[in-house]
């Protein structure tokens, strides 16, 4: 860096000692934030810039311009930008630069090495010069080898670094599906046991479910985040999601929905590139790699260091899948053993559990992985729950199945009280209930695990 033309280009670290001057530099573009509207007409974004001689905080730049498609375009994190006739500026202590449209412009060039040196989005009037070349190269060359040192923020707006693994529109409403290789911690279950017969807690936390052809495209290990975006920024938030990319992801808002986490950007989300060279994504490839190898590495992290022994299972020999092997396993009829946990049962009176004598019961189970329906029928009830229990007896293993909070008399605590029920092993067969459409009718049944509570 720090070679001259008459454009100046100076280094981030020189630009930033020039407050209220019109500056020229060239930066790899780390962070973007949503484009929107200003007070006026104009359209308005941030992008945060880093070179060899100023790496951390990086320098904000805020792009004005006449219309939307003026705006940089930035293909992928990672890209350099070159800025000439920016304003530096200072409030609170920052140092930031102000692209102005009537004055400024600029030039957007891929961030790989082997691509060429053309830009592939410019800034009306922008000339390119060999020195730019020269820096470009350079550039390329230095952010390889940069790394970020990424931190996680607790609370309700968090940071999250995460590979896009797909990208769909439901009714109207975009959302991302974001992975990291980890568990997301297990919600609490706040819905009463009677929701269930009228509004029964969800598989999917989306719409319109999504096929088994996009589900198999999904890592059937660690959490798959949905992530939705809100009103101000679902317009212009598509074109920076890239699929198979690792992205960080600058305060997300996190909450709850219907037992799934969900993340909603809004305009203060801010994306920063991560490539597959930094720390932070080998260390999570790393760990990632190594749980697939261990012989318990597909049971959920948060059922460590073991299950909770209220359940017996006829197969231990049989190796722990999760729900999503289980959703796109190739095969439509299989057995397999599971870590999950019942978040849900209908019908929810355990008086109703049994008609004539024979066990109708359909479970929600559901792991870090997904969420399914697994029923529960005959002589499979006979064993996990006993051969015609007192109705108080059946009761008290409902509830410990499901979660349900007792309070020192044994008693049932009422509403009120979120459930975390707890993690078991069980047993799963699939199978099909019309031969015309196998995997339309495909369902999953419960069978010879046993209840081992009183």
């Amino acid at each position: 860096m720090g070679e001259k033309d008459e454009y100046r280009l100076l280094d981030i670290k020189d630009a930033i000692t020039c407050i209220d001057k019109k500056v020229s530099l060239i930066g790899v573009i780390i962070q973007c934030g949503f484009p929107k509207t200003t007070k006026g007409t104009d359209y308005f974004c941030t992008i945060k810039i880093v070179d060899e001689s100023y790496q951390k905080p990086g320098l904000s730049v805020n792009m004005f311009a006449k219309h939307f498609e003026m705006l940089p375009h930035v293909a992928s994190f990672g890209d350099i930008i070159q800025l000439s006739n920016v304003m530096m500026k200072t409030h609170g202590g920052a140092v930031y630069a102000v692209f102005n449209k009537k004055f400024s412009t600029f030039a957007v060039y891929n961030g790989n090495d082997n691509e060429g040196l053309l830009p592939y989005q410019t800034y009306p009037i922008f000339i390119q010069r060999d020195v730019d070349k020269k820096l470009i190269t350079r550039l390329r060359k230095w952010f390889i080898d940069l790394h970020f040192d990424e931190e996680l923020e607790e609370g309700r707006f968090v940071d999250l670094a995460c590979k896009v693994i797909h990208v769909q529109e439901f009714k109207g409403e975009l959302m991302g599906f974001l992975w990291d290789g980890t568990d997301a911690h297990p919600s609490s279950i706040s819905s009463r046991l009677e929701d269930e017969k009228n509004n029964p807690l969800p598989l999917q936390p989306e719409q319109l479910h999504l096929s088994r052809g996009i589900l198999s495209t999904f890592p059937t290990l660690g959490t798959v985040l949905r992530v939705v975006f809100d009103q101000g920024t679902k317009e212009h938030g598509l074109h920076l999601l890239h699929i198979g990319k690792w992205m960080k992801f600058i305060n997300v808002y996190c909450d709850v929905n219907g037992g799934f986490w969900r993340g909603v950007f809004t305009s203060s989300t801010k994306f920063r590139y991560t490539h597959d060279k930094d720390r932070l994504v080998l260390e999570r490839q790393r760990l990632y790699n190594e749980r697939e190898g261990l012989k318990f590495g597909r049971n959920p992290y948060w059922s460590f260091p073991q299950t909770f022994p209220i359940t017996e299972v006829n197969y231990k020999d049989l190796p722990v899948v999760t729900l999503m092997d289980i959703l796109t396993y190739p095969e439509v009829t299989a057995r397999f053993l599971c870590v999950v946990r019942v978040v849900a049962m209908y019908p929810w009176q355990a008086k109703d559990f049994s008609f004539n004598g024979i066990y109708r019961v359909r479970l929600t189970l559901e792991d870090a992985t997904a969420r399914i329906h697994a029923y529960l029928y005959g002589k499979d009830g006979i064993k996990l729950f006993g051969d015609q229990p007192a109705i108080d007896v059946l009761t008290r293993k409902r509830n410990a199945l499901l979660g349900v909070a007792m309070n020192d008399d044994g008693k049932q605590v009422e509403d009120g009280i979120a459930r975390n029920p707890p993690w078991l092993q069980c047993c799963l067969k699939s199978y099909y209930l019309d031969k015309s459409d196998i995997w339309g009718s495909r369902h999953y049944r419960l069978y010879d695990t046993r209840l081992v509570v009183d």
